[in-house]
Parts: C-alpha cells; structure tokens; sequence
C-alpha cells in the first residue's frame, strides 16, 4: 500500500492550495482549487447530469494549454456563477492568459445539488455563489477543512450526511492527491454496516480503520439511491506531480473513475452528475510512457477512493433540523 502524504490531503502535489467558503443558514458552499503556475488539465464526465463550466476548454482538440483555478460549488445551476468569483480574484492577482493588455483566467467548474435540504435558499436578487467563491480564494491554503467544508457543507449520500473529502499517495517518486465533494445518489458504506467500500485502499485508521465485515450484511448489493434525477452528483479531481500532456491526463481521469466504482454503489447512474478532472502540476518525467501512467492511474483511483470515504467519514449531521444523520452518529464515534 502507497503511503499518503506529510498532510493526506491533495495539497500534497506540490502548488496546489484548496480553499471553502460555506454559509450555515444557507446550507451550501463552494471549494476552490488554486495554482501557483496553470496547470494542464483534463477532465472525464460519466454521471447522467451534469452541470459544468468550462469543460469544453479541456478537450484535447482545445486550444487552451492550463487551466488557472477550478471551482466545485453548491447552489445547482445557480452555483454556476461561483467561478466567475475566482476569476474576479484571480484577475485582481494578475494571473490569467494574456490577450493585449487583458488577462483572462480560466476557471472550469461543476455544481452539485444542495437545494433541498433544509438550507434558507431565498438569497434575494443574486445567488451568492460569486461572494463565496471570492471568499474561498483569500482562505486557500495547504491546509484545509473536510467534512461538511465548502462545497461539500450542503451534500449527502442516501444514508447520510456527506461532505468534502481529501487524500494523497506517494509512490515511484510521483505524488498524486485527490479532492471530493460527495453528494451521491448511492451510498459509501456496505449496506448498513460501518464498513466503506473502500476499506481495501484505507491508509492507517483515516476512516475509522473498520476493514471489511466478517459476516456481510444480506442486502448489502440491494441498489440504494437517493432522490430524483439531477439531485444528486460526485464532484472530484486528482492531481499529480508528473509531467503529463492532455491525452495523458484524460486517461489518468478515466482510469480515476475507477475510484467512485471502489467507494460508492450504485455510482455513474443516470440521477447523478459524476465527474473527475485532472491536473498536472509538476515536471517530473514519466521513465515509461505507458507502463508508469498505467501504475499513476491505478494510484490515483485507489487515492479517490479514500478522499470519497473520508468525506462521509469526517461529515458531520446539521446542528439543526432537518438533518441526515452522519456516520459518527450512527456508529457512536466522538
């Protein structure tokens, strides 16, 4: 098993930094990601509705080289004005690409579904998604909060409180980290018991240390899904250290897919909006082109896993009603 990180958090690959904002009353938040140089960048959409910004940028026929900042926010499509807040941000630090005297950063993004879930949604003239993500941007740091953080304050699983999640992995001399926001039609845990689907790939105790169950419970394949179609989503991104072109990272975000299949059933379904972008955000050369991108996505799948089981892990139930409850709660943790 490939150690995590000095921080077990994305932040691990070297220039990235990860900022929230979230508001209480509203239920709801945003989460960006920040570099310190662009970044190429890809991305792979398998959920059945997703809601994005951007993304056309990242084909491997686009003309865009790197992207500058990523957003993940709450608010469904009103959410969507969130990136356009760490532009704002971005522009006021002079990053962005130049066009004459202009710079123009790009800043692709994806959006989950918060808004019924007990959150005071009536914001008035504008969503204030804008606000938030300026917000995020002045708090991003290497170090940040999961659970219920940014964009992952207003999310949920079918069971469960959900949230914001985080994980890294060092091996082969590459590091690779990984980011969710969980607001999944399924479910992370195997049936009704305590244990992830992920406890194979869990580093130390990070979400509990539970390992998979001795007896398995005898609906744990029954399909479980929450709400109605367009409801629900998984927002991610992996990054990594090494050098990797755009065909590259396509395939690393393809074979990051395999995370979400590692750590939530049913996943990929047509009620959510599944997606998974990947940075790369260093220079170290891959030796074998295909044989170490082979071994960076198993890497990067296995690190997904683990920041999806670590969001529900670290979630925490509302201080107020309605409320899911959250896995501490359910299985009697501090």
């Amino acid at each position: 098993m490939a150690p995590a990180g000095s921080r077990n958090l994305i932040s691990d690959v070297s220039g990235l930094r990860v900022g929230n904002a979230h508001d209480r009353a509203l239920r709801s938040g945003v989460t960006v990601v920040l570099m310190e140089s662009p970044a190429s960048a890809s991305v792979d959409v398998r959920g059945g509705g997703p809601g994005t910004r951007e993304t056309r940028a990242l084909d491997e026929a686009g003309v865009t080289p790197a992207i500058h900042g990523l957003v993940f926010s709450g608010g469904s499509a009103f959410g969507l004005d969130a990136a356009t807040g760490v532009q704002s941000y971005l522009r006021e630090q002079g990053a962005g690409f130049a066009v004459g005297p202009i710079r123009v950063p790009i800043v692709p993004q994806a959006i989950l579904f918060d808004m019924l879930n007990g959150g005071d949604k009536a914001w008035g003239k504008r969503p204030p998604y804008q606000d938030l993500a300026f917000a995020a941007c002045e708090t991003a740091d290497a170090e940040f909060a999961l659970g219920n953080a940014g964009a992952g304050f207003g999310a949920t699983t079918e069971r469960m409180k959900s949230g914001l999640g985080s994980a890294s992995a060092l091996d082969n001399g590459f590091t690779v980290g990984a980011l969710a926001a969980v607001n999944a039609a399924g479910n992370a845990t195997i049936g009704p018991s305590k244990h992830f689907w992920a406890a194979p790939f869990e580093v130390g105790d990070e979400y509990g240390g539970h390992g998979t169950p001795e007896v398995w419970p005898a609906d744990a394949l029954e399909p479980r899904l929450k709400g109605v179609a367009g409801e629900n989503t998984t927002l991610c991104v992996v990054a990594t250290d090494a050098r990797l072109d755009k065909p590259q990272l396509k395939r690393l975000a393809i074979m990051a897919q395999s995370g979400l299949a590692r750590a939530i059933y049913p996943v990929n379904t047509p009620l959510d909006g599944d997606i998974v972008f990947a940075l790369s955000c260093g220079s170290k050369a891959l030796g074998d082109p295909v044989r170490d991108l082979a071994r960076l996505g198993a890497l990067t799948a296995n690190t997904l896993a683990r920041a999806i089981a670590r969001a529900v892990f670290e979630a925490r139930a509302y201080e107020r009603a309605p409320s899911p409850p959250a896995y501490r709660d359910l299985f009697a943790m501090d």
